[in-house]
Order: C-alpha cells, then sequence, then structure tokens
C-alpha cells in the first residue's frame, strides 16, 4: 500500500501530468479506495503549487544566468502566459483557479505558477487560487474516472 502511494505522489509531481494522471492510474490499477487516491493525489497537488511558486520567486534567477536554460524559459513563459490570460482578465485570481482546475493537459499547478508569478498575483491569492482549482481538478477527474464507460451513456440519447 505505501509503494502504491508513493507512486501516486510521485506522478502527481510530474509536470503535465499531474492529478489528471495520478488519480486515474490509481482508481484504475491499484487496489487503492478511490477516496484515498483522490485525498493523496489533490493534497500532493496542492502542497506542489505554493513551492512551485516560491521556486519561481525565490530560485529562478540563479538558473536563468545560464542561456540556455533562460531561453527555455522564456518561451515557457510565454506560452502559459497566452493561455492564462484570458482567465485571468475575465475573471481577476479565480480565472488561476479555473485555468489549473480544467483538467487538461497544459493546465494545472506548473502552468497556473508560472502564469499567475508572471502576472505578479501575489503569494497568498495564487495558494487560493491553486487550492480552488486543484479541488476543481481533482473532482472532474475523479469524477470522468468513476463514471467511466457507463457514465458516457448519461449524455447519449437511445433510439
Amino acid at each position: 500500500m505505501l509503494n502504491e502511494i508513493l507512486i501516486l505522489i510521485a506522478i502527481t509531481l510530474l509536470p503535465f501530468l499531474e492529478l489528471r494522471a495520478s488519480i486515474p492510474y490509481g482508481i484504475l490499477n491499484t487496489d487503492l479506495n478511490w477516496m484515498l487516491v483522490f485525498l493523496v493525489c489533490v493534497a500532493t497537488n496542492a502542497v506542489l503549487g505554493p513551492i512551485v511558486y516560491l521556486f519561481l520567486d525565490k530560485i529562478l534567477h540563479l538558473f536563468l544566468r545560464v542561456k540556455k536554460i533562460e531561453k527555455l524559459w522564456h518561451k515557457t513563459v510565454e506560452k502559459t502566459q497566452k493561455k492564462i490570460h484570458k482567465y485571468v482578465e475575465k475573471y481577476g485570481w479565480i480565472g488561476i483557479a479555473l485555468f489549473i482546475g480544467v483538467p487538461l493537459p497544459g493546465s494545472g499547478v506548473y502552468s497556473g505558477a508560472i502564469g499567475a508569478y508572471f502576472i505578479g498575483l501575489g503569494y497568498k491569492r495564487f495558494i487560493m487560487a491553486s487550492i480552488i482549482g486543484v479541488l476543481i481538478a481533482g473532482t472532474a477527474v475523479t469524477a470522468i474516472i468513476l463514471l467511466g464507460a457507463n457514465g458516457l451513456g448519461l449524455f447519449i440519447k437511445h433510439i
């Protein structure tokens, strides 16, 4: 059981996967109760957000002294800012929460933290947005996985 939990945590910590991959993995490929999978993945992802933001704020400038890292960083920032801008313009800091909460590739805590940091969203507001977004994403992914193929029948009219 501990091994399975550690695997869930490791998957959740991976950029571009996060709980969008760890929840399906945990529910479909382990013997863990879905509620435990949800709690582990959401808690891990919720803790990840503030850590990523602090890393950006306190340590990133040291790495940007290397030209290749700086170039890659600026490319990533531009892409993220384009994705996140429309949400923030329309909804403010709640826009960050919605961006993080959309369970699609490219959105999530890592992208949300980068976007929030570079639009100047404060640390406390980002934490609130991050937690709300992680709860939205975790709930959506869990519901989709638990409903599974039978759940899709709710949206399809049978003739």
